[in-house]
């Protein structure tokens, strides 16, 4: 059976994220967010979900390219000397994995980022990180230890299958090869610790490869080709119009109508 989970990314990056996702979910086809508590409208979005019973509400951990909720003083190693975190993923993946203070600090920080979301009174409904930087074995390690601590249930598997995604987007097939190739040792570990750790995931994702290009059509052959099992489609709606436009169309919601594809949270997997 085909099951999908719809989800905005970056609630709390901003006021215009936080409306756009609201109006996805009370007037559209939008069941999930994942809060970036360190966001600058971060309780903005708290106030939102709390008004919003039926919206699912994850944690989104930020670790590269923003802001952390401790003190930049706590985080020497990790942070820049503007008190942000790094914009370069490699050069961070590298020193989460070479340096043993950068990873203390990095677990102090990932603790108080489940701790803020604890603090809102939310349920977690799953957790994922920003750019998907929880692929990284050393991140996803101390993920899972703390996230144990904190309820955490489910987690976002950034797989997208190369295939069906380029037979929805009928573009760059070998764009998506390449990517499949440079991520899948990461994905294949990726799935194995979760399996070991009993924790709930979705089997595929789709918008990985057409990230800030998601429309309405494509999000609609998407639908035509997802596989069976549970996929997750995950959206920035306050960033591009078309998106908002895709997840609020009553030809959208006609479409899950008539493919007969049930839409769940990542809480019904547990």
């Amino acid at each position: 059976m085909k099951k999908l989970i719809i989800t905005g990314d970056d609630f709390g990056f901003s006021l215009s994220v936080n409306e756009a996702i609201e109006e996805a979910h009370r007037h559209g086809i939008l069941s999930c967010a994942s809060l970036m508590v360190g966001g600058k409208a971060a309780k903005d979005a708290v106030d939102r979900a709390r008004r919003l019973s039926s919206l699912r509400v994850g944690l989104h951990l930020v670790l590269v390219h923003g802001s952390p909720i401790l003190p930049p003083t706590m985080l020497p190693d990790l942070v820049t000397k503007k008190g942000e975190f790094s914009p370069h993923l490699v050069r961070a993946g590298m020193n989460f994995f070479f340096r043993k203070q950068v990873r203390r600090q990095l677990e102090d920080e990932i603790r108080a980022q489940f701790q803020a979301f604890l603090d809102t009174g939310l349920q977690l409904d799953h957790v994922n990180s920003h750019h998907h930087l929880h692929l990284h074995p050393t991140l996803l390690g101390i993920v899972l230890r703390v996230g144990r601590d904190y309820g955490m249930g489910a987690v976002r598997f950034p797989y997208e299958p190369p295939i069906p995604s380029w037979r929805a987007s009928r573009k760059d097939l070998p764009r998506r090869f390449a990517a499949w190739l440079i991520l899948f040792p990461w994905v294949v570990l990726l799935n194995r610790r979760l399996r070991r750790a009993k924790m709930h995931a979705n089997d595929f994702v789709f918008g990985m490869n057409d990230s800030g290009h998601v429309h309405l059509n494509l999000v609609l052959r998407f639908l035509k080709f997802l596989p069976q099992g549970v996929t997750e489609i995950y959206f920035h709606p306050g960033d591009d119009p078309n998106e908002l436009e895709a997840l609020t169309s009553p030809a959208m919601r006609q479409a899950l109508l008539t493919s007969q594809i049930e839409t769940i949270a990542f809480c019904d997997l547990h």
